[in-house]
């Protein structure tokens, strides 16, 4: 498809899945630049909000992570959160969107997944989109965003119709889910599927509604391969070391 994310080599481009996670705590500068040592072609990162409404970088509902198990993201304001102990960040503490954009948007290519929860109000799920779109401009084609909440992504495309948006589905979507999503979302950039949906017969649908193709989580060497021998366009991977150098070897596949 004609799209600015794609490189003119046509090659799958390598994603690290949080940077590189299985080396170094995910969504921090140290996993970003090590998976950056690896001339990776970019990095997938997932958005939250403070308390007070600061984007910030994490993935997961609670900061077990950092030894609190019953604690939220959104329980602390952001001045607080700056106070946590998050392992491997050099005292810097957790990452804000706007710092991690200052620092890598010009690096390498950026999935920036915004992490709206079922138990969140819609104002906060509109909040991370007003804000992650602001902060992402001007529109930038090596930018894209994508969440697995559908109305999120709607509500994103009213507010910017350049923006990138990937749609991401997980294991109990099946190709008819992709197919509804398709018919009704027409303005959709793309899908990003776990490696165990996609098969030829999708890849060719999406491929004829000219939809850019994302795979997660591909660490093993039988979901590399496969992502590879299917076309994909992006893979996403915690060791994209490995993605890397199977893509990159001709009898790997």
């Amino acid at each position: 498809m004609e799209t600015g994310i794609k490189p003119e080599s046509g090659k799958c481009l390598i994603f690290a899945h949080r940077g590189a996670s299985a080396e170094a705590m995910e969504n921090t500068r140290a996993a970003f630049d090590r998976a950056l040592a690896y001339a990776i072609d970019g990095i997938e990162t997932d958005v939250q909000l403070s308390r007070d409404a600061v984007a910030v970088l994490w993935h997961d509902r609670h900061l077990n992570h950092i030894g609190f198990p019953d604690k939220r993201i959104d329980d602390f304001d952001y001045a607080q959160l700056k106070t946590l102990p998050f392992p491997q960040t050099g005292g810097e503490g957790i990452m804000t969107l706007k710092t991690f954009l200052d620092d890598y948007r010009r690096r390498c290519r950026l999935l920036i997944e915004i992490k709206n929860r079922d138990w969140e109000p819609v104002s906060r799920h509109e909040k991370k989109m007003q804000l992650t779109l602001a902060l992402a401009a001007p529109p930038d084609e090596r930018i894209m965003i994508s969440s697995f909440n559908l109305p999120s992504l709607v509500y994103a495309h009213r507010l910017n119709p350049r923006a990138q948006l990937i749609y991401n589905l997980d294991d109990h979507h099946s190709a008819r889910d992709v197919q509804q999503a398709l018919n009704d979302n027409p303005f959709l950039s793309g899908f990003c599927l776990p490696i165990a949906l996609p098969d030829p017969a999708l890849l060719a649908l999406l491929r004829k509604q000219h939809k850019y193709v994302a795979v997660y989580t591909c660490n093993t060497e039988a979901d590399i391969q496969k992502a590879l021998r299917l076309g994909v366009d992006m893979l996403i991977s915690d060791v994209p070391d490995r993605a890397i150098r199977l893509r990159d070897d001709p009898g790997s596949v």
